[in-house]
């Protein structure tokens, strides 16, 4: 049997394939729902290697099944969409692509989180496994998912019925780029991200002249009066020891400045490390929002639905340990680091057992690390100058040491399960 492969590096046939499917997903991005082009190339590049595929589960997810003798099943993630965020990175691979948005209007789309660079990364994983079949054997899932930035994808993945197709995993693993030196990775301990609850409060007031405002009920100052009121729920309703942010993110209400309008739209996210902590900031928000109304004589309640949500991403300690492992065995204990608890959130662990409810499965560890893509000219003036996080318009992966770096460790992540 030969040796665990070393990380990848040089102008491999891989990593140049890999190279070139990433610069076309960073110049062609698609927003969460409408992935149908990047689910296409994925797609072709699984069936290239040899790969079972199914599209289109769950809206455009990619499901690419490698069978290799008996063996324990290992799934391997990564997301399709984009940001509508206009980039500014100055690359002469750079998107200028629009598209249309939630509500219609078109807006500029970027790979501004990196997904472009988890799924390339992920292809040429998928690669290298299906070539060195004598190395391992088992079941190897590739996973190609849509709507992760809307928390949507995951769920409707599983809904659909993914892991019938691949049958029940014995480990899913995921990684995600970070601002933080490229070709090193991170694990955290406990906890990695958040989760989070996000709301959309329609306050239903009632419109009319500006010139009668005693005829209306303003549902612009209820709307500002909650917003402040809000700012309190954080700093006096939820315990010091725990960390929670509350943050609302959009406000919209009428259209000109001489018609009151009859109702107003906020949006807000609620960020923590504890269910039952979410659960009492969401009741807090209900509380302020429903008695604000009720303060300026509103007759009608509003209108408070969750727009989406996402569990904890807390991965599984011995699973992790045994990735780890492997990565420091190939890359050094000095390029693997630790990772601090981050407010970030996103679908990931349903796929493990924060999704029993859904996949009906239990008993599935999950494994994910973070990917550094900041340049060293960017680390180096990082106590001046802030390298570029994730969904700012200046992200820009290196991608020449965080590629080969991701590609290795995601293959080395499913050889540590799956080696004969």
């Amino acid at each position: 049997m030969k040796s665990a492969p070393e990380p990848l590096s040089g102008p491999s046939a891989a990593l140049r394939e890999a190279a070139a499917f990433y610069i076309d997903l960073h110049a062609h991005p698609e927003l969460s729902g409408a992935e149908a082009r990047t689910a296409g190339k994925f797609a072709e590049r699984l069936r290239r290697d040899g790969y079972r595929v199914s599209t289109e589960i769950g809206g455009h997810g990619v499901v690419g099944v490698l069978r290799n003798g008996a063996g324990p099943t290992v799934l391997l993630r990564a997301e399709l969409d984009a940001l509508p965020v206009k980039e500014e990175t100055g690359l002469p691979y750079a998107s200028g692509e629009m598209a249309a948005g939630p509500n219609g209007r078109e807006v500029p789309a970027t790979h501004a989180c990196g997904h472009d660079l988890h799924l390339a990364c992920l292809s040429g994983a998928a690669h290298v496994l299906a070539a060195d079949r004598e190395e391992w054997s088992g079941t190897l899932a590739i996973i190609g998912q849509p709507a992760e930035e809307t928390l949507e994808g995951a769920r409707a993945m599983l809904a659909a019925g993914l892991y019938e197709l691949t049958g029940r995993p014995d480990v899913v693993l995921a990684q995600h780029s970070a601002p933080f030196p490229a070709g090193m990775l991170a694990f955290g301990t406990g906890p990695v991200m958040a989760g989070s609850v996000s709301l959309e409060i329609t306050i239903l007031g009632r419109g009319g002249h500006a010139a009668t405002p005693h005829l209306t009920i303003d549902p612009v100052v209820i709307a500002a009066a909650v917003v402040l009121r809000l700012q309190t729920v954080v700093s006096r309703e939820v315990n010091p020891a725990e960390q929670v942010v509350l943050t609302i993110g959009s406000l919209r209400a009428g259209e000109t400045g001489n018609v009151i309008p009859g109702e107003a739209v906020i949006g807000l996210t609620i960020r923590a490390f504890a269910t039952a902590t979410l659960d009492c900031v969401v009741a807090a928000v209900t509380r302020i929002v429903r008695a604000e109304c009720s303060a300026s004589g509103v007759d009608r309640e509003p209108e408070i639905r969750t727009v989406s949500s996402s569990p904890v991403n807390l991965p599984d300690a011995r699973a992790t340990a045994v990735v780890r492992a492997a990565h420091e065995a190939a890359f050094g204990a000095s390029r693997i680091a630790p990772w601090p608890r981050a407010m970030a959130t996103e679908d990931f662990p349903l796929f493990g057992d924060e999704g029993s409810g859904v996949h009906g499965r239990s008993g599935i560890p999950t494994v994910y690390w973070l990917l550094g893509v900041a340049s060293p000219r960017q680390w180096s003036t990082a106590a001046t100058i802030p390298v570029p996080a994730n969904h700012s318009p200046a992200f820009a992966p290196h991608v020449a040491l965080a590629l080969p770096t991701g590609i290795s460790a995601m293959t080395l992540a499913a050889l540590a399960h799956l080696r004969r």
